[in-house]
This record gives structure tokens, C-alpha cells and sequence, in this order.
């Protein structure tokens, strides 16, 4: 699935799903924001992996990687 990262003048992010998936998270940014990167993903766990390697934060982990490594279509 592809995903969407948003940063406002504040450099507050909004990374969310694309399209309609993700209308209720665009719906609550600033005016403001733009859209600064995109990514595909399988999985909660891959499209934050390749969120914090985008930003440079190191390694993502989650304390549900049983859950997040899920893929979407499950």
C-alpha cells in the first residue's frame, strides 16, 4: 500500500495511507502541510522502517511486531 508523509512549517509529521485510506488523518493537518515523500509497503512494520530510515531516527522496532509485521491484506 502506498504510504504518505506530510511535515507542516513546524516540521510536525503526518505519515499516513494514501487516498481515501488516509483522508481521515489529512483531514486533521495544518493548512499548511505538504506532502514531502511517498513509500509502498506490505505492513505497518515496513512503512515504518522505511519512515525512520528516511528520516535518519535508526532502527524502527514496535512492541507488537506481530502485529504490525502483519501484511495489509490479511
Amino acid at each position: 500500500m502506498k504510504h504518505e508523509l506530510w511535515s507542516n512549517e513546524q516540521e510536525l509529521d503526518t505519515f499516513c495511507l494514501a487516498g481515501s485510506d488516509g483522508d481521515d488523518a489529512r483531514s486533521l493537518m495544518e493548512p499548511d502541510s505538504k506532502l514531502i515523500w511517498e513509500c509502498e509497503a506490505n505492513s505497518h512494520f515496513e512503512a515504518m522502517t522505511k519512515y525512520y530510515q528516511f528520516r535518519g531516527w535508526g532502527e524502527y522496532t514496535s512492541d507488537y511486531p506481530e502485529i504490525d509485521k502483519r501484511p495489509y491484506c490479511e
